[in-house]
């Protein structure tokens, strides 16, 4: 794919002829002897110099060359880190845990359909997102899955293809519900976000489309159509991809971010003629197509919004070409970056360079992510970027923000410490970055798939092209799931990729992977994943950790705030150790995680004090000596 690479200014001066005198030539052969003795000098010291450096090679850099993997890569060998020691010399103790595969067993029966019968449209490759949800508010985790459906007219003996709404009965066992509760609807879905807008207690669904989107209130378990009312429909002919819900204002009603790909339609996707050498049609780059506008939506809190994009100044333009659309926008994560108070926004735009939207406190935003160092890799080159996620990975103010990118382009962790603004590409410094290199990443998400109380690192991957294998030899259509197991900081591989020896064949299994997201399906304490896929099964992965590990769950209730305390930063304190998350299921790629925190507490903790910072600046203080149990911190009224 093209790469976009942001302007540079080159200088050039011209050397004219002049003669030279009697006395300029005398200047110069004095000049001429003096360089020469320098020179002489020069070459001894160089010669010195080599041979030094040739005894540091035998005796050093050799023997250090034993202790280093290589890996290969279709781009050239990467040199990746060994695990090494930690500073008191012990060896990272790499956890050992089976995900199974329980699709089946658990009644997901579920396939995406793309539309896909040829003709090779653009939309077809995207996939679709997915959410954890408690629909019902009975305590358990019920399932999302949107659908796309079609292009034009259909086989009447085939099944409709609708989004699909599961129930689970608190053992991680699903039921199809979608009739019943109104989610079997019809349109070319592509993600989702979940949230109680109206603040009545139950939570909403907005689902993003190719097309218009839709927003569905919940009535005790009926989602009713709002979308006309409420003004999300968006423009019907825009394509939404990522969406999140956030209070920009700390007003107590939740706002909407709807990211906008390409300005895309079926004729000018079949009038570009897109093709691989020796196979035929194929699918199109993004940079073949115009940039869109994402939109802001303020929540009136009369169940109406207003589209406040233009005004809010996250429309961003080209500034050679004005009032042309940069964006081509797939993922989203709010998050307080510079840590005033405030929510902020980081988008990650597919070919072109990634957003970051630093709130203002006045429903305007300023876009800085050129000058924050997230806009590009580190070459100054723009990646194919997907899907998104941030975290305080290292347990204190240094903020990571991960980003799945496309194949042969290495996922990015952009690194932050407190309220800088002034992020690092350190992907291969932590061991993550060059082992993404092959795959092409969609979902991605920070969690703690062990429960040591460090934030691991997942990845869904899969290629666009089915028959993409056929012109690159280290490319394929389905691909593997990535895991990056957190060893620490004081480790030489901050970032360690499990395999099979680690996590079991099952977890491993190649698939188109697009959406992904997790949760406690079972009430057992660890996180389960699900993923969708392109146009196939989605694939549900349960946890089946006994690493013994104590956990915590924190809920969160707001009675001044949201309900369930969106944009709310929980710290938890057990002895020294400090976490720091923050209540944001909005992430990854399409989707949205279940409204629950998770910490793990690995052994031997015993209290925990946890502090909660609720969106309008309220503080809180909750003590809990019981641990390995789910609880809920009301906010109390000020």
């Amino acid at each position: 794919m093209d790469k976009f690479k942001p302007d540079t200014e080159e200088s050039g001066s011209s050397i004219e002829s002049r003669s030279v005198t009697d006395d300029e030539l005398i200047i110069d052969e004095e000049n001429d002897e003096i360089i020469g003795v320098m020179l002489q000098r020069s070459l001894v010291f160089i010669f010195v110099l080599a041979v030094v450096g040739v005894l540091a090679y035998v005796f050093v850099i050799r023997e250090a060359e034993q202790e280093v993997a290589i890996t290969q890569t279709e781009r050239k060998e990467v040199q990746t880190r060994n695990l090494g020691e930690g500073e008191g010399g012990d060896v990272a103790p790499i956890p050992n845990i089976t995900f199974t595969d329980v699709t089946a067993l658990s009644g997901l029966q579920f396939d995406h359909e793309n539309g896909a019968r040829g003709e090779k449209l653009l939309p077809e490759t995207m996939g679709g997102g997915c959410a954890f949800l408690d629909y019902d508010n009975d305590g358990d985790q019920d399932i999302l899955l949107i659908n796309s459906e079609p292009w034009g007219d259909v086989d009447p003996d085939m099944p409709e293809a609708t989004s699909k709404l599961y129930q689970n009965d608190g053992q991680g066992r699903y039921t199809d519900v979608s009739e019943q509760t109104g989610l079997n609807i019809q349109m070319y879905g592509m993600g989702c976000a979940v949230a109680d807008y109206d603040n009545d207690g139950d939570v909403d669904i907005f689902i993003s489309a190719l097309g218009a989107n839709r927003l569905l209130r919940n009535d005790n378990g009926v989602f009713v159509d709002q979308t006309e009312m409420s003004g999300l429909s968006g423009d019907t002919g825009s394509w939404s991809t990522s969406c999140a819900w956030f209070d920009m204002e700390n007003d107590g009603d939740l706002d909407l971010f709807v990211c906008s790909y390409i300005t895309w339609s079926k004729e000018i996707d079949v009038s570009q003629g897109f093709s691989l050498v020796g196979v035929g049609r194929a699918y199109g780059p993004p940079t073949s197509f115009g940039g869109s506008f994402s939109q802001l939506y303020e929540n009136k809190g009369d169940g109406t919004f207003e589209d406040i994009s233009q005004q809010a100044g996250i429309q961003v333009t080209n500034k050679d070409q004005e009032g042309v659309a940069v964006g081509k926008s797939l993922g989203v994560i709010p998050v307080d970056v510079n840590l005033d108070g405030l929510l902020d926004l980081v988008v990650s735009n597919d070919t072109v360079r990634n957003f970051m939207f630093i709130n203002q406190g006045d429903q305007t935003f300023e876009e800085t992510g050129v000058l924050a160092g997230i806009a590009f890799d580190p070459n100054g080159n723009a990646r194919g970027a997907m899907g998104i996620d941030a975290a305080n990975f290292r347990n204190d103010e240094c903020l990571g923000i991960g980003i799945g990118n496309f194949a042969n382009e290495m996922s990015a962790l952009y690194v932050c410490e407190g309220a800088t603004l002034s992020f690092v590409d350190e992907a291969i410094s932590t061991g993550f970055g060059p082992q993404t290199r092959s795959d092409l990443t969609f979902g991605m998400f920070f969690f703690d798939f062990d429960l040591d109380g460090r934030l691991d690192i997942f990845g869904a991957n899969g290629h666009l092209e089915e028959e993409i294998n056929k012109v690159q030899e280290s490319q394929f259509y389905e691909q593997a799931p990535q895991l990056f197991w957190n060893a620490g900081f004081d480790y030489d591989t901050e970032f360690i990729r499990m395999d099979e020896s680690n996590l079991g064949e099952e977890f491993f299994l190649p698939l188109v992977g697009r959406g992904a997201t997790y949760a406690d399906i079972d009430g057992d304490g660890d996180l389960d994943v699900l993923i969708t896929t392109s146009g196939r099964k989605p694939r549900l992965l349960r946890n089946d950790q006994g690493l013994g590990n104590a956990w915590l769950r924190v809920a969160l209730r707001g009675t001044v705030d949201n309900r369930q305390g969106i944009g709310a930063t929980v710290t938890l304190r057990h002895g020294e150790a400090v976490q720091r998350r923050l209540m944001m299921p909005s992430k990854s790629y399409l989707s949205q995680t279940e409204v629950v925190l998770t910490f793990g507490l690995g052994k031997g903790a015993d209290a925990v004090e946890i502090e909660v910072l609720w969106p309008n600046g309220q503080t809180q203080l909750v003590t809990s000596s019981e641990l390995n149990q789910q609880i809920v911190v009301e906010q109390s009224t000020p």
